[in-house]
């Protein structure tokens, strides 16, 4: 096998989900989601991926749409290692990142500027090199007077603002091989932030990186995706180019 020709690829082969539910209280609405079913236990669980497959190439965008409940995010977080299928596996042939619209791994109770070394830290970014880009962090999210605050005194656009702009510098210095991005456009700052935001994010998404994007922008998944994935009810409803999926979508 040339290892090479398979470098930043990943591969879903018959992943299905199941989780377990308290059916008391639950949210009505995820009765239209999945079918519930019991076990000997009387134990209540909802199906929310059923024996997907499907294989990114190398430095292809593939997007996923769906409604709220597809499985949409429940599939790019076992795509990340997050959760463990209980059936089928992922084959992944370089290094993974798994990022959301806050962030990861911000800390309420220290300050913006601990979090930008911590949250750095667990990006895999050295002290040394988040000191680098560490004022390009404070410049691009337009904070700079709020360094030293904790952030638990943040609104939620403020933290939006520093999650999205530490992870786009971090991953933009680590040469990222797979790219798995949740709803990321959209930090919840106000509108020039998220213009901002819109073209940062192009330019990562557009550095050669194997990416997986799950939106609910359909005019973002079309202008970057090579293809897409339709996920219903955790099944997959249509695979193929960008528009002539999308068109199914709406339809």
């Amino acid at each position: 096998m040339n290892t090479q020709a398979h470098k930043n690829r990943i591969e879903v082969q018959d992943v299905s989900k199941v989780f377990r539910v308290k059916t008391k209280g639950t949210d009505v609405a995820l009765s239209h989601l999945a079918h519930f079913f019991q076990d000997s236990k009387k134990k209540s669980y909802i199906r929310v991926l059923n024996n997907i497959s499907f294989t990114v190439a190398p430095g292809e965008i593939l997007g996923i749409i769906g409604k709220n409940g597809s499985g949409k995010s429940t599939l790019l977080q076992i795509m990340a290692d997050v959760y463990s299928p209980n059936s089928g596996s992922i084959v992944r042939n370089g290094e993974v990142f798994y990022l959301t619209s806050m962030g990861i791994g911000i800390i309420e109770k220290l300050s913006m500027k601990d979090n930008i070394f911590l949250v750095g830290a667990i990006m895999g970014m050295s002290q040394k090199k988040i000191k680098d880009i560490y004022n390009q962090i404070v410049d691009f999210s337009e904070l700079g007077d709020f360094v030293d605050m904790k952030v638990c005194h943040f609104s939620k656009g403020m933290i939006g603002r520093l999650g999205f702009s530490i992870s786009v510098f971090c991953l933009q210095n680590r040469m990222t091989e797979i790219l798995l991005l949740d709803e990321v456009f959209g930090s919840g700052a106000d509108f020039e932030f998220e213009k901002k935001a819109i073209k940062k994010m192009e330019e990562l998404i557009q550095g050669g990186a194997t990416v997986v994007m799950v939106s609910h922008s359909l005019p973002t998944i079309e202008k970057y995706c090579d293809r897409v994935i339709w996920l219903d009810k955790g099944n997959i409803k249509a695979i193929g180019a960008a528009q002539d999926v999308i068109s199914k979508y709406v339809a």
